[in-house]
């Protein structure tokens, strides 16, 4: 069954219908293709952990390999999976939203810590009807910070005002966070990816650190703090490097890596790409960008596609 659409005798009310719902219809198939790919990553774990499981019961005792070997790509998955529910949740609208899974519940923050309490209170206590707003409660909220070595605690206060006449109540609106309704500072995620790709510290190295400051953080939640983060910063990412990429000149230096190919159970060899810019550029700051690309080799037409990119 075929449907024609003559656009000359539509309505201007019914072609913004239209373009509405083709709109509508494009970011369901942008959701989707999303949803595909976290698939494909949940499918490439489960044969990953069947793997695993195949080889610690009948391989030989000499060819198993040892839990601080298979967290190392446990870790990449969960950051991977974590990344993609926050670019799911960034295309989907709020109405066409999945259901909310059931997470469980936090533990409170050790009452060890040091806390700073952090007050937020509304720039005007009067209310419209002209009477003044008592205080009636407040919302308290926790995050954790970390300094080297020391943990601290984040304490906001949102105090609550009403007005006995009209019954109106208001609230300072809640604080900007890197992660949504999340317990981490922007300092702690800031100081969890420098370890990791600055560093090269591995989450599981990190966990331990962390446990001999006070608290334990698992690495399936550091790896879900990486995940959104990389998420929050990919903009920033796609604009330093669209800034290197229209330089005049560029010079770009390769470091070859092995990468492991989900799947294939095999390695592929990758570059990471050190990107400067030239000490006579017009560009006023100095910067280097790497990012590795495991399609892309020394070839000159490489060179080329990644060129035009920034074009």
């Amino acid at each position: 069954m075929t449907f024609s659409l003559n656009l000359d005798q539509m309505t201007p009310e019914q072609f913004r219908a239209l373009v509405a719902q083709a709109l509508q219809l494009q970011s369901q198939v942008e959701a989707m293709s999303k949803k595909i790919q976290n698939d494909e990553i949940l499918i490439e774990q489960f044969k990953f952990e069947i793997a695993l499981l195949k080889r610690h019961k009948f391989a030989k005792r000499s060819e198993q390999i040892s839990p601080a070997q298979s967290s190392l790509l446990d870790d990449l998955l969960d950051t991977d999976l974590e990344a993609i529910e926050a670019e799911l949740k960034q295309l989907l609208p709020a109405s066409s939203q999945a259901e909310p899974r059931q997470s469980p519940k936090r533990a409170p923050l050790p009452p060890q810590f040091p806390r700073t309490v952090i007050r937020h209170e509304p720039e005007n206590t009067q209310c419209a009807c002209g009477c003044q707003l008592q205080r009636i409660g407040e919302d308290v909220s926790e995050k954790l910070d970390y300094t080297p070595g020391v943990f601290t605690v984040e304490q906001h206060v949102r105090g609550k005002w009403a007005c006995r006449q009209c019954e109106t109540l208001i609230q300072a609106p809640v604080p900007e966070q890197v992660i949504d309704k999340g317990i981490p500072t922007a300092g702690l995620l800031a100081h969890v990816m420098v370890a990791k790709f600055s560093d090269h510290l591995p989450l599981y190295r990190q966990e331990k650190i962390f446990g001999r400051a006070g608290l334990a953080i698992a690495r399936s939640t550091l790896a879900q703090w990486v995940g959104q983060t990389g998420v929050r910063l990919q903009p920033l990412v796609d604009a330093l490097r669209e800034a290197v990429l229209n330089q005049g000149v560029i010079h770009a230096d390769e470091t070859p890596v092995q990468m492991l190919a989900p799947g294939e159970k095999k390695t592929h060899r990758a570059y990471v790409w050190a990107t400067p810019v030239a000490s006579f550029s017009i560009c006023t700051w100095r910067t280097k960008v790497s990012w590795p690309n495991k399609r892309c080799t020394r070839s000159a037409a490489c060179t080329r596609s990644n060129a035009k990119r920034g074009k």
